[in-house]
């Protein structure tokens, strides 16, 4: 949500704009280096984040879709055994329906360093507003 520009936190006004100040500078970095690509995606880059100023959401939301994965994984890099995902996530194939991640915050008992596949992150908190996750 705070890459995306969507962030709900409204507990400190002051906290917030310094942190939405300190995305623009990054985002603002990257959409510099973007306009100036070249190559055979150039002109499709620039034509998409032209006019995506001041608060570059459409490359905060192109960036997050990229590096979600990675996102997650750093997240859950040092989740120890018995951490636990609040959310039934992960389908056994027990007939028994979702159940809980667990062990490392994923699913199947992926951890660190040993990925196995299908243990992406729950892409649906994306689209659930903060405060019913």
């Amino acid at each position: 949500d705070i890459v995306r520009g969507r962030d709900l936190y409204r507990r400190d006004k002051g906290k917030r704009d310094k942190l939405e100040d300190k995305l623009k500078e990054v985002f603002g970095k990257i959409h510099s280096e973007v306009m100036k690509t070249s190559g055979r995606n150039r002109q499709t880059l620039q034509k998409r984040y032209k006019d995506d100023t001041p608060d570059f959401l459409k490359l905060r939301e192109d960036w997050w879709t990229a590096n979600r994965e990675t996102v997650w994984k750093a997240i859950t890099c040092k989740a120890d055994a018995s951490s636990a995902y609040f959310r039934t996530t992960c389908d056994s194939g027990d007939k028994k329906g979702p159940s809980q991640a667990n062990k490392y915050c994923r699913c199947n008992d992926d951890q660190p360093g040993r990925d196995k596949p299908n243990t992406d992150p729950p892409t649906y908190f994306d689209y659930v507003p903060q405060f019913l996750r």
